[in-house]
């Protein structure tokens, strides 16, 4: 079976690399090279870096649409970042790869949503590609917990794990059973409000949104009238440095510099 793969981020490249490791991938389908970073100098996404390394060909259109060559059988899209059009749903079995226990948090960020949202357990879905969104026929499901210390960047690392063993399964005798219609949740996209951290709000929130955008996104408040990104912070204990809000602030990141301890940062932009 000759397969493609439609991904964008790490999560995706994560995916890609390890069933190349198993299987004969015959392309790989990318969002376009963006503006990335602080000097917004042009840079590929994750997934199509991952797939130079392993020789595999890349294609990378602007928009989808029923003029594009697939040249395979079937379809694993994760986190492509884009919607795929019923002309080319029709034309292979699309697979995605979804890291939520579907049906709950359809959508663009299902890990953040539930880290934030204080969820214990989450878990990957592979289902069939439809219109609609995140909303297919599953073929396999498997559960995971979500630990008190993992940020987001720990639950999709398991998840990749998870996703490469269901889809062996899933590839070698795909079958599908409906979604159920109860417990729909919606993981709406990040926006800048979703950053942002208000001091006055209970610490565990405030903890578990900085888990949810660590260690890509970065979770932003104010220190001493400075901005800056807090990657890592746990409740305040008597041997805390750096405190704010109920919390120790583990590793920051003021605006311009470079990421660093709270003790560094204590001594350095504390006064």
């Amino acid at each position: 079976m000759r397969i493609g793969v439609a991904a964008t981020s790490p999560l995706g490249a994560d995916v890609l690399e390890r069933l190349a490791a198993k299987h004969e991938v015959a392309l790989l389908l990318t969002r376009p090279d963006r503006p990335r970073g602080r000097g917004r100098r042009v840079g590929s996404p994750p997934a199509k870096e991952a797939a130079l390394r392993l020789g595999i060909p890349v294609r990378q259109p602007e928009r989808l649409g029923p003029e594009l060559e697939l040249d395979a059988e079937t379809m694993v899209v994760c986190a492509y970042g884009a919607l795929i059009p019923e002309s080319l749903l029709e034309r292979a079995l699309w697979l995605n790869v979804h890291p939520s226990l579907l049906p709950r948090w359809r959508g663009a960020a299902p890990v953040e949503r539930a880290i934030m949202a204080g969820d214990t357990e989450t878990g990957v879905t592979i289902h069939r590609t439809t219109p609609e969104l995140d909303a297919g026929p599953i073929a396999a499901q498997r559960a995971f917990p979500i630990g008190s210390d993992d940020d987001a960047g720990a639950v999709y690392e398991r998840a990749a794990a998870v996703a490469s063993e269901l889809l062996d399964e899933v590839l070698a005798a795909p079958s599908f059973r409906p979604q159920p219609p109860e417990g729909v949740t919606y993981a709406e996209k990040l926006t800048a409000a979703d950053r942002e951290l208000d001091w006055s709000r209970d610490p565990e929130e405030l903890l578990r949104r900085i888990r949810a955008l660590s260690p890509h996104i970065g979770a932003r408040g104010e220190l001493n009238g400075h901005s800056v990104t807090v990657w890592r912070a746990r409740p305040v204990t008597d041997d805390s440095v750096l405190a704010v809000g109920g919390l120790e602030l583990l590793e920051v990141q003021p605006a311009g510099r470079r990421r660093m301890s709270g003790a560094e940062y204590a001594r350095g932009y504390g006064r």
